[in-house]
């Protein structure tokens, strides 16, 4: 599994852009209320960024000391997994809340609070995505000496 590259998260970002505020003018025109994004989404996102990097630790700690027990790959391979998976998410949550706050300032009377929640539904992705990051980092597995002399190339992916 390779890294997630930041193309792949500024596209994401694009995409829930649009998603955003496309489903805030669609609303809108329909004669239906806005969504108002809750207070309690920013602390959850927030939270599993956290519980990623806690879960990613133990792995990192396995692969760096000669005299700890083994890695267990599956166990590995599903953080690694989570860990891309979340940095995605945190990307779209990001660019939904970004699409939100877009249209909520163009109205010519603007709900403060609606936009303070959805400017905090914005850090909350970002620090889901940053937890994301950092996890996948951590389960990164270093290159045997022989395969480096032999490829080349950086760290493998657990």
């Amino acid at each position: 599994m390779k890294p997630t590259r930041i193309v792949t998260i500024v596209m994401v970002v694009v995409v829930g852009i649009a998603i955003g505020t496309l489903s805030e003018f669609a609303l809108a025109i329909t004669g239906r209320p806005v969504i108002i994004l809750p207070i309690t989404l920013p602390i959850a996102l927030a939270v599993l960024g956290g519980i990623i990097i806690a879960l990613a630790v133990p792995i990192r700690r396995m692969t760096g000391n000669a005299k700890a027990p083994k890695v267990d790959p599956f166990y590995a391979t599903r953080i690694a997994m989570l860990a891309k998976a979340s940095a995605i998410t945190g990307a779209l949550m990001s660019g939904i809340g970004m699409g939100v706050v877009g249209y909520l300032l163009t109205r010519s009377i603007v709900s403060t609070s609606a936009a303070w929640q959805s400017s905090a539904t914005i850090l909350g992705g970002v620090m889901l995505l940053v937890g994301g990051l950092v996890a996948e980092y951590l389960c990164r597995v270093p290159p045997d000496k022989g395969d480096e002399a032999k490829n080349g190339e950086g760290a493998a992916k657990a």
